[in-house]
Formats: structure tokens, sequence, C-alpha cells
């Protein structure tokens, strides 16, 4: 009986919060090809430079986060901003500096850099190559 008393809140807890996720109604997963997304505009934050961005997740209708792929070609930033969210810069190919409240750090290929919610953040090109990012982050309820 005493074994039963410890046991019964513990499953009750588990049951109550795996009920909801099986209601939930199943969504079809959605295929973006990049090259239906690609545009040539300024990078946001400054218009610093040009840049080709894929709004890849533009497509997906009820999505809950951003992911793009931006290309800054030489000299070219998404200007410093503050975050509302955490979000991810990662580098596909080419070098950069990336900057999170006042600290600056050089980024090449393979490298993440995970930022912050309420930092004030921003990225810029450096070397002769364009530099290719990965950016994710969650889109505010």
């Amino acid at each position: 009986m005493k074994l039963l008393r410890i046991i019964a809140p513990a499953l009750a807890v588990m049951l109550s919060t795996t009920a909801p996720a099986q209601q939930r109604a199943s969504r079809p997963m959605v295929i973006v090809d990049e090259a239906d997304t690609i545009r040539n505009e300024p990078p946001p934050h400054g218009a610093i430079g040009s840049s080709t961005t894929y709004r890849i997740s533009d497509a997906v209708p009820g999505r809950t986060m951003e992911f793009r792929k931006r290309i800054l070609h030489p000299g070219s930033a998404i200007g410093l901003h503050r975050i509302a969210h955490d979000e991810v810069y990662y580098v596909i190919s080419g070098t950069g500096a990336v900057s999170s409240d006042g600290v600056t750090r050089p980024v090449r290929t393979g490298i993440a850099a995970y930022l912050f919610d309420g930092e004030t953040v921003g990225i810029r090109q450096t070397g002769s190559d364009p530099l290719v990012l990965i950016i994710a982050y969650p889109i505010p309820r």
C-alpha cells in the first residue's frame, strides 16, 4: 500500500503530461528547396553591404522558429541589434567576426555562435570569401 501511494502520484503526472501530446493533431512535414526562397537584399540591422538570403522557413505555415541561410558578401554585416530570444549563427563557409554585448570573436567554417536573449549582437564578413551562415531562432509568441 505504501508503494502504491508513492507510485500513484508519479503515474498521474506522467499520464497528464503525455495525454495532450497524444491528442495533438499531426501535421505533415514541409520540404523546402532553398532555390525557391532566394533573395538579394541588404543585410538586416543597418543595410551594411549586400547579401543573398534564403528565407527557408517562411514557406512553413504555423512555424515556431526561423531558419535562414544568409550569405554576407565582402564588406557586409548584420548590424548590431538587441535580440529578444536566443539565436544561433552557424558558419557554413568563410570567416567573420561576431559580436555580443561588446565582445567580438572571430568565426570560421564549422563554428556556431550561440547568442542569448537580451544581448546586443551582430556579425560581419571578414577575409576575401563571402561569409555563409545558417541563422536560427524562435519566433516570439
